[in-house]
């Protein structure tokens, strides 16, 4: 072999072994940034998470519509978590069309998923609650008692509580964490991406971050 073949074999060579560490390096990389995003999840976190994907493969019968809602039997009790999410419900939503309360209750479950807020419906509806008007859902927080006066709204938003509990898909405010009505333009809202309009709600979540080269 002469000079120029032995030197054009060992570039071959020198270039193989470099797309061989670019790609183990890639790999690398990857694997380490989902360790850390996996880390920046507590326990309760993780847990919730693969359980709702366990429950969404479930086939879940269901309508958004009031008159297949009020056919369902009525839930005459449940968890903590259950009367926590229908009371939220109720105070925040029972005007709302049940399409618009469902996806009220996604943003809350959202919430409940993302690492952002604590990790349970009643945490994250009684979040900030105690301090007068400083707190995330406003009912719990505005000093009046938290009365139910209309029991068929209330059976209602607690059989909407019950099915998303359950597991039912979350597909109407994509993944949204954050609403607020129409009557009111909140300064927060100018800093998320709205994701859609139901009834008299806008719903929002963060903007997704690009990455850049």
């Amino acid at each position: 072999m002469n000079i120029i073949s032995k030197t054009v074999v060992a570039i071959a060579l020198m270039a193989g072994t470099a797309v061989a560490d670019t790609s183990a390096d890639a790999v690398s990389e990857a694997l380490a940034q989902e360790r850390n995003q996996l880390a920046s999840l507590d326990e309760g976190k993780v847990k919730t998470l693969f359980n709702r994907k366990k429950a969404d493969k479930k086939t879940i019968a269901f309508e958004r519509s009031r008159t297949w809602v009020d056919a369902q039997p009525v839930v005459k009790t449940g968890d903590a978590q259950w009367e926590c999410l229908a009371q939220a419900l109720y105070f925040e939503a029972r005007g709302e069309s049940v399409r618009g309360q469902f996806a009220v209750a996604e943003v809350i479950l959202n919430r409940v998923d993302s690492p952002n807020f604590p990790d349970s419906a009643c945490a994250v509806i009684n979040q900030g609650t105690g301090r007068k008007y400083a707190c995330q859902f406003t009912y719990t927080c505005d000093g009046h008692p938290e009365t139910i006066r209309e029991k068929s709204a209330y059976q209602r938003v607690g059989k909407i509580a019950k099915m998303m509990l359950a597991g039912v898909p979350r597909d109407l405010t994509d993944g949204a964490t954050y609403y607020h009505t129409k009557a009111v333009n909140p300064r927060w809202a100018r800093k998320f991406a709205r994701t859609t309009t139901i009834g008299v709600h806008h719903f929002y979540r963060p903007h997704t971050r690009l990455s850049q080269n």
